[in-house]
């Protein structure tokens, strides 16, 4: 598969002042349509009125015209009446785009049956109105502005074209040339920052100035804590400790002129004394032989492992963990199937994990899945709507939304400036902010109706994600471009997973019959537009109705098309007329004339909406992706499970004198702790280290721990610095460069598979070892994971094997206790699995049995109910498994009679 372009720079789109002094030909230009409207609304009608008479000429009201002959003064008075409502039709046509510009309402109304009659009046008011508005504000019907801080703006004429306009560039600029390591230090943005900007808090503006910008290298930066030696940052206009460049020099000749560090005022940062300090200290020598860095390739990224160059080689990474909001739906899909999975498991066998291409594509959406920005569109939106019902208030039309880690904006039209609290209203109304923070503390209410469900993205501009909502249009949204069936594939994933829709149905046309195996209950595929038109129009549905009964608790199904067969004549005009009474969205592929927005996919993966001004990096799923999901979660419904591999046997048991903990919160056991902003990568190294008895090659560690790439050295170092944190000869390496812990560092999973493997081995001391291997369960597996790191685990046996080894060392100790007649004995065995694997229902099946033989009818009643509860409100999905229910209703007939009092009070 052909290798994709880096994407270019995005243009923000930020209001911008219209110079005040005009051009003559802008000038003339007012002044012509000037004259012609005034031709046109006074000339016309008066020249009619001289010329041909008033609309209605007598011959029309005789009434024996309906039954008479029809001569050739009916002819005329009939087209005298036709040119009248041609005027008139044009002057209607003025007025609105007249007072959309002058009361500045957003986009102008349409007028029926007069496309390009408005065009013509659309034309002929922005002059006039730019004539008269020199001073004004040019923006578009939605401002990619996500910095909250920003003062608000006022937006002149929608009525007038989108107007782009350039500020006078600066004459100079600041950069900041990124310095090579010194010892073990690299500079960071933070660094930067602080000592630039006095704050390192402000690294984000110096990573908004220059994301995805082209460096010296030829490389862009697109996360914030990679960047590379060498690399010329742009710096807002109050850095210090900076050079001063023309605004137009090239950053390769930027590097040449200052290769060099900037003097830095005394005391202006505290990194710099530290990396003197370093210097000084002499690194001890370790006993294993490291890879040597590549200090004549210092802006080399690193080679990586065969899996994963295959998978970055086709951008999985960069499609799927890009789509963060879509990540996130799809994951928490994928953790009811998976969930599903275990009801079935047999004892013995894991489930079934995936492979290849599937494993990595799960890599990048754990990678890429934003939880927390998904929880608060979700929350915001449904606290939105019952605030607006609670006041009796219609939702707006929202045309689109920018979330960003800082804030979640929706446009909205009309303007309104008094939205529900915590929403706020920005630019007179045009839009409704909520801060990250205010939306984080919203308690779910999953009860509240989804207002919006037709939010969907599009892609990414420099300051977040970027969605418009497919009702809004009103009308038929068009993709078009090379890539069309990426997007509408990419569409289709995220509608048929996201957190803030109810009730939904996507009807996808030509393609995308396999996405039935994610979300069977939304998705349905049809072969052509014709199948699915006359259901379409039966169904149709006015808004104002349908976003009414969302908020009030009387929702209606909500329903989307995405069509990539280009639809017809004749069934453009049936969709057209239909988009224009109906709630749902049409979104469809081909060249469709009068499309109400054109989504314009450019080969190097920018789209573009110029009705609304919107241009980011497009949000696509090409084929080789598309299949990847697919058998994902065709593998996560699997139910015949994989045989769990033996495990090396260990030398003994004796404790180690590094202890790397990972059955509960992640904890390494006999070493003293990094400096902050260390430890974690460091620990996840060691995870990742401890877990292959094979040893790890550097460069496929480096591939593991940073998926996106990094440099040799920055990864050379790292592994030094965790060489030396362990100490002489507990880090080394074999003859083909790959590494390994020594055996003085091991996991307590290893030994808990020690401890079962013997077990298996010895039937009389079973029990004991059996109990030992469970007092080693602490909690969930790695508990406390630094975010966003351990990604690797989605390709790896360990979660798998975890999971199921522990729930089945429970069920034997379980198994053998009850025979023993110790059924207390038995709860504690299943209770301590289940620490770790809550969602084993064979899990709960022994702890039920267990309960039931301690023959404590209120101690079985307390476990039924808080399983009942747990699988009510479980996050990925409620209800439990066919055996659970049936075995409880063998050992508690009553249990539905209880539950529905507890439900009741």
């Amino acid at each position: 598969m052909p290798t994709r372009e880096p994407a270019r720079p995005h243009r923000r789109h930020v209001p911008v002042r219209v110079p005040a002094r005009r051009r003559a030909v802008d000038v003339l230009a007012g002044l012509a349509a000037l004259v012609v409207l005034v031709a046109l609304v006074g000339g016309v009608p008066y020249a009619l009125l001289m010329f041909v008479g008033p609309p209605l000429r007598p011959e029309l009201l005789d009434l024996d015209v309906l039954t008479g002959n029809v001569g050739p003064s009916t002819i005329i008075a009939v087209l005298v009446l036709l040119v009248w409502l041609a005027w008139f039709q044009l002057f209607v046509c003025i007025l609105v785009e007249v007072y959309a510009g002058v009361r500045r309402v957003g986009m102008p109304a349409r007028v029926p049956l007069s496309g390009g009659m408005q065009f013509v009046a659309n034309k002929l008011v922005s002059a006039v109105l730019l004539l008269f508005t020199a001073g004004a504000m040019v923006v578009p019907l939605a401002k990619l502005t996500p910095t909250p801080a920003a003062p608000p703006v006022t937006a002149v004429a929608y009525s007038a074209p989108l107007v782009e306009q350039t500020l006078e560039a600066p004459r100079t600029k600041k950069v900041y040339v990124v310095q090579p390591p010194h010892g073990r230090h690299h500079e960071s943005l933070w660094e930067i920052a602080e000592k630039c900007l006095g704050d390192g808090r402000r690294y984000h503006e110096i990573y908004r100035l220059n994301q995805a910008k082209e460096q010296p290298d030829g490389s862009r930066l697109r996360m914030a804590d990679l960047i590379r030696p060498g690399w010329v940052l742009d710096m807002p206009d109050d850095a210090k400790n900076v050079h001063v460049v023309p605004a137009g020099q090239p950053r390769e000749q930027t590097l040449r002129e200052h290769p060099g560090r900037v003097d830095v005022a005394p005391g202006s940062i505290a990194a710099e004394q530290r990396d003197q300090q370093e210097q000084k200290t002499p690194k001890r020598e370790a006993e294993h032989r490291l890879p040597e860095q590549s200090a004549d390739r210092p802006d080399q990224r690193a080679e990586q492992p065969p899996v994963i160059r295959e998978a970055q080689g086709a951008d999985l990474t960069d499609y799927l963990a890009g789509a963060s909001l879509a990540a996130a739906g799809l994951l928490l899909v994928l953790a009811r199937r998976r969930r599903e999975q275990l009801w079935g498991r047999v004892f013995g066998r894991r489930i079934v994990r995936p492979r290849d291409d599937a494993a990595q594509a799960e890599v990048a959406l754990r990678l890429g899945g934003d939880a927390p920005g998904a929880r608060v569109l979700d929350v915001g939106l449904r606290h939105l709507g019952a605030e607006l019902a609670a006041q009796r208030r219609t939702p707006p039309t929202v045309y689109g939304a920018h979330l960003s880690a800082r804030t979640l904006d929706l446009w909205i039209h009309p303007a309104d400036d008094d939205p529900p609290t915590p929403w706020t209203a920005v630019d007179g109304g045009q839009i409704w902010r909520l801060p990250a923070h205010e939306g984080r503390m919203l308690p779910d209410r999953r009860t509240s109706g989804a207002p919006y469900p037709g939010l969907v993205s599009i892609g990414t501009d420099a300051g977040g994600r970027v969605l418009i909502d497919l009702e809004a249009a009103q009308g038929l949204i068009n993709v078009r471009g090379p890539q069309t069936t990426a997007a509408l594939a990419a569409l289709a994933v995220e509608l048929a997973t996201n957190l803030w829709s109810d009730r939904m149905s996507v009807t996808l046309v030509g393609f995308g019959e396999e996405l039935t195996a994610i979300a069977p209950d939304r998705v349905r595929a049809v072969g052509s537009l014709a199948e699915v038109l006359p259901e379409l129009e039966a169904d149709a549905a006015p808004r104002a109705q349908v976003l009414t009964g969302r908020i009030t608790g009387r929702p209606r199904r909500a329903h989307y098309l995405l069509s990539a067969v280009a639809p017809t004549h004749e069934e453009a005009r049936r969709l057209a007329l239909l988009a224009r009474r109906d709630t749902a969205g049409y979104v469809v592929a081909g060249d469709v004339p009068h499309a109400t927005w054109t989504l314009r996919i450019n080969d190097d993966g920018t789209a573009r909406i110029a009705e609304l001004g919107f241009e980011v990096r497009a949000q696509l799923l090409p084929r080789r992706h598309y299949r990847a999901l697919v058998d994902l979660f065709r593998t996560a419904g699997r139910l015949d499970g994989e045989a769990i591999p033996e495990p090396e046997p260990l030398a003994g048991l004796h404790r180690p004198a590094v202890e790397i903990r990972i059955l509960g919160p992640v904890e390494i056991a006999g070493l003293p702790p990094l400096e902050e902003g260390r430890m974690e990568l460091a620990t996840e190294m060691l995870v990742h280290l401890a877990t292959r008895q094979g040893g790890v090659h550097p460069v496929v560690l480096g591939g593991v721990l940073w998926p996106r790439g990094v440099q040799d050295m920055v990864r050379d170092a790292a592994i030094a610095r965790v060489a030396e944190w362990l100490g002489p000869g507990r880090l080394l390496t074999d003859e083909a460069g790959r590494l390994r812990l020594g055996p003085e560092v091991r996991t307590d999973w290893a030994l808990f598979r020690e401890l079962v493997r013997r077990a298996q081995g010895d039937p009389s001391g079973r029990a004991v070892l059996l109990e030992k291997a469970l007092g080693l369960v602490r909690g969930p597996l790695l508990t406390g994971r630094r975010p966003g790191g351990y990604a690797w685990l989605a390709a790896d046996d360990l979660e798998y094997d975890v999971t199921a080894t522990v729930a089945d060392a429970a069920h034997r100790l379980c198994e053998i206790r009850l025979a023993q007649g110790q059924p207390d004995a038995a709860v504690a065995a299943v209770r301590a699995a289940l620490l770790l694997a809550p969602d084993d229902e064979a899990l709960w099946r022994d702890l039920l049995r267990a309960t039931h033989a301690t023959q404590d009818t209120v101690r079985l009643r307390a476990v039924v109910e808080g399983l009942t509860r747990r699988a009510s409100s479980h996050p990925y999905g409620g209800g439990m498994a066919p055996e659970t229910e049936a075995l409880i209703e063998e050992l508690l007939p009553t249990w539905r009679i209880h539950v529905v009092r507890e439900s009741s009070a």
